[in-house]
């Protein structure tokens, strides 16, 4: 009798379980999908909207409930490309996509430890038309572009740099001659010519480091616009201008270096002068 009881609830909850269906139970409530930030900020959606996935616009699609915003990553090969993520469940990808049991790539997470070549070539080795490659060398080769403009600013910098020192040095020589006489006068109270020369020198550094600091502070400002107003424009937390420690300082150094050089040149014409002929005598 028990057991007569317990084969009837058995099959009471299979014949319920089977006019019920599970898929259609979960059916019931939508299914959740991710967005990225700039997605959302265009389309104006947040957590817990409703939207609809369908093959092309207009189509009859599935209703889906925005579940989270993924704030966007900082790679620089997909900031100019401004493509809006979407994450969603595999079958939904799937049924979306058209492709059914394919995808054009995929990533695998290895540890420290892991023998990267060796697995490469069991990776390639599986099957014909599998290509693998370190994510470094994927890198590489999306930041082309990135590493032209790179070297196209490394040129105009230098080519700053020379024009700067020319310039610095134009200065220095009207500077020093403007004050000829004075030069003189300095030469003819027993001044020694090593220490006129040293004293326009210190001037010149103290010119070429109150001009590096004006510099790096113009810079650093220039390079927040620049990020404020490229990451507006294309929705990314990329830094496209950075002013780092290693830079000031090597901009630093070679204005001061620019600088002293500048002061020594200008300087030895005159103190190599007679002082009466600095008078015009």
């Amino acid at each position: 009798m028990l057991l007569a009881f317990l084969l009837a609830s058995l099959l009471a909850q299979d014949s319920s379980s089977v006019g019920r269906s599970p898929n259609a139970a979960i059916r019931r409530q939508p299914r959740t999908i991710a967005i990225d930030d700039a997605f959302a900020e265009r389309a104006h959606l947040k957590v817990g909207d409703r939207v609809s996935i369908s093959v092309a616009p207009g189509m009859a699609g599935d209703i889906v409930v925005v579940g989270a915003i993924v704030k966007r990553g900082a790679d620089p090969s997909e900031v100019a490309r401004g493509d809006l993520r979407v994450r969603m469940h595999l079958d939904q990808l799937q049924a979306v996509a058209g492709y059914g049991d394919r995808v054009d790539r995929f990533a695998i997470s290895t540890t420290p430890a892991a023998d990267i070549p060796r697995l490469i070539d069991r990776i390639n080795g599986v099957a014909f038309g599998f290509q693998a490659y370190r994510s470094r060398d994927i890198a590489v080769e999306t930041s082309r572009t990135f590493q032209v403009v790179s070297r196209f600013h490394r040129a105009i910098g230098i080519i700053t740099i020379v024009a700067s020192s020319v310039f610095l040095l134009c200065i220095m020589v009207l500077k020093v001659e403007e004050r000829r006489r004075d030069i003189a006068a300095l030469r003819l109270m027993g001044i020694s010519r090593a220490t006129v020369m040293r004293a326009i020198v210190i001037e010149a550094a103290l010119v070429a480091v109150l001009g590096s600091a004006l510099g790096v502070a113009i810079g650093w400002a220039i390079s927040l616009v620049v990020n404020w107003h490229y990451q507006a424009l294309y929705q990314t937390p990329l830094a496209f201008s950075i002013v780092t420690a290693p830079t000031i300082a090597f901009a630093v150094s070679l204005s001061l270096l620019l600088g002293i050089t500048a002061g020594v040149m200008a300087s030895l014409r005159l103190v190599r002068t007679p002082p009466l002929a600095l008078f015009g005598r």
